[in-house]
């Protein structure tokens, strides 16, 4: 799963509008797989991680914006920071679906809430309250900062060449299937709606044990350690997609998840007492 939400992070980060932040700093196009994969390790250092240990990261999270704010004189926009927190929760939720099934309703608002801790950690302001609040700024974002222009073609051009011919046009296979229609339109892809149905071969393959050799095959050498790091974070703390519906996403018992879990039977049991450059192509 960590690396479809790194392909749809790869697809949003060349379209959005802020993305010469990233280029101001040029880490992104110098090295954008490394810069996506650090964002990833991120996320998952506050989501997964004990209180002390997430406080920490938002931290340095928030010390790293500021020190390029200063150094260009400029404040990062809002939005910019709301698109990328965006980005991740629906990443996630479209790669459960796409490898396994849809999240239910429990599920959408636990994913939620744990992004909303993320998002106020960071003093992302304007953040909806609910998932159903989100779904609707997370469409008008989509709508608004995202275009095809001259970075989105710097920064493909650089997948290319950190991933080699196939692994790149396999990259653009996964986003098809992956990203919104939007998105897809945006970047000139083909549906992938036929392709979706071989998406579900790959949890058999990682049961059978062969989760390694597809990392292996799928990532550059260079890249791969990262890739196994983020992995082993996420089964871990997340162990178990492959639930049937009905049945909870499994977690390890960390203060944040527990936290998590107690607000979703709160819920729960306070219902039944009746009591979240325009144009450009890329190939």
């Amino acid at each position: 799963m960590v690396l479809l939400v790194f392909a749809g992070a790869a697809a949003e980060f060349a379209l959005n509008r802020a993305v010469d932040w990233l280029f101001f700093t040029g880490k992104l196009p110098d090295d954008p797989i490394g810069r996506l994969f650090s964002t990833a390790g991120y996320s998952q250092q506050i989501v997964f991680a004990d209180a002390a240990t997430a406080s920490r990261t938002l931290d340095r999270i928030r010390a790293v914006h500021e020190a390029v704010e200063r150094e260009r004189g400029q404040k990062i926009p809002d939005w910019a920071h709301r698109d990328v927190l965006y980005m991740l929760i629906d990443y996630s939720e479209r790669a459960h679906e796409l490898l396994a099934r849809p999240l239910s309703t429990d599920e959408q608002r636990d994913l939620y809430d744990v992004f909303y801790r993320v998002g106020t950690g960071l003093r992302i302001p304007d953040l909806p309250r609910t998932y159903v609040g989100w779904r609707v700024d997370r469409e008008r974002h989509l709508r608004r900062d995202l275009l095809c222009g001259r970075g989105t073609e710097a920064l493909y051009a650089q997948y290319r060449n950190q991933l080699g011919p196939w692994r790149y046009h396999l990259l653009r296979w996964i986003q098809a299937m992956l990203v919104p229609a939007h998105v897809r339109g945006l970047l000139r892809l083909r549906s992938g709606e036929s392709l979706r149905p071989l998406a579900r071969f790959y949890p058999m393959l990682v049961r059978a044990g062969l989760r390694p050799i597809i990392q292996w095959l799928l990532m550059p050498s260079k890249y791969l350690a990262a890739v196994q790091g983020l992995d082993h974070r996420a089964q871990a703390a997340s162990v178990s997609m492959w639930k049937p519906e009905g049945r909870r996403l499994d977690r390890t018992e960390s203060r944040a998840q527990g936290a998590v879990r107690g607000r979703a039977r709160s819920r729960r049991h306070g219902a039944r007492g009746g009591g979240v450059v325009e144009g450009s192509r890329v190939s």
